[in-house]
């Protein structure tokens, strides 16, 4: 009996894992890095809660978006717990709404401040997903995306801090440029789904805008890299790097051709994304160098 109780709990968790399985690079990793880079920190103690309550509210969006189409994950996602029947779709939409309320009472455990994070998100969510953002046109996406992002980093920052009814100067810095660089190559993410997006009617850049959607990606990474290392105050030796892993990521886009390739890419915009999330530490530590010598 103790067996089966256990085999179906790890099934069971297993089917929850699925759901954010493809989140996990894109989302929980930066996001954390995010928070302990320009909260900072303080107690190692505090990261588990930072993964934890970042993991939760990805979960609470995943469902709700992959509930939405369950036909598109047929075509390129069959690993997914719906397409792979781990979970029936009334089963999923049920699962769906339990974890709002769930998501509201981790987060007010923490603080008032980040309850209301939890809210923000959850109501993104709906925006985004029963109420068609996800397929409106791809300017609509970004910002709500963006404000999704900001959402998480609130959060995540509040938890990660000593303070968690606020957040300083660096953590609110960090997180407004997170929010620029979310709203302009969030993009990078739609390469590898053009052919699934395009059965929907989804209207992201890769398929409005096809010619220029790589070289204006490429861009904006390399605009943020060196707007960053200028806004962090960087020296030559460290902004160097940031910007060539940008230009890295760049060429990676501009010479993708076909899905694999696309899908390499985004592992290393990830890359990208999670060094950039790391960067306000640089400040954190010239801060400390000074009062310190």
């Amino acid at each position: 009996m103790i067996k089966q109780l256990l085999v179906y709990a790890l099934y069971q968790l297993r089917t929850l894992f699925l759901f954010t399985k493809s989140d996990i690079k894109t989302t929980v990793i930066p996001i954390t890095v995010l928070a302990a880079a320009s909260a900072p920190l303080r107690n190692v103690l505090h990261l588990p809660h930072v993964i934890f309550w970042t993991w939760v509210h990805v979960l609470q969006f995943d469902v709700s978006n992959q509930t939405l189409n369950p036909e598109e994950d047929e075509h390129n996602k069959r690993d997914r717990p719906l397409p792979a029947k781990r979970i029936t779709h009334q089963n999923a939409l049920i699962l769906r709404w339990i974890l709002v309320p769930t998501c509201w009472t981790l987060s007010a455990c923490y603080s008032l401040e980040t309850f209301y994070a939890s809210i923000a998100l959850v109501a993104l969510t709906i925006i985004y997903d029963e109420l068609g953002a996800h397929s409106g046109h791809w300017v609509i996406r970004n910002l709500v995306n963006a404000l999704g992002f900001v959402s998480f980093e609130v959060g995540a920052s509040l938890i990660a801090g000593n303070n968690r009814r606020s957040l300083d100067s660096i953590a609110r810095i960090s997180i407004l440029c997170s929010a620029g660089i979310f709203f302009t190559t969030i993009q990078s993410q739609d390469f590898k789904d053009v052919e699934g997006d395009a059965l929907i009617g989804r209207k992201t850049i890769p398929i409005v805008h096809p010619k220029f959607a790589a070289p204006t990606l490429a861009l904006a990474l390399l605009i943020w890299s060196a707007l960053l290392a200028y806004v962090w105050q960087m020296d030559v030796l460290t902004a160097i790097p940031a910007c060539a892993l940008s230009l890295w990521v760049g060429v990676c886009f501009v010479t993708s051709k076909r899905v694999e390739e696309y899908q390499r890419s985004f592992y290393i915009y990830n890359v990208w994304l999670t060094a950039m999330h790391a960067l306000p530490l640089v400040r954190r530590m010239a801060s400390v160098a000074v009062n310190h010598p």
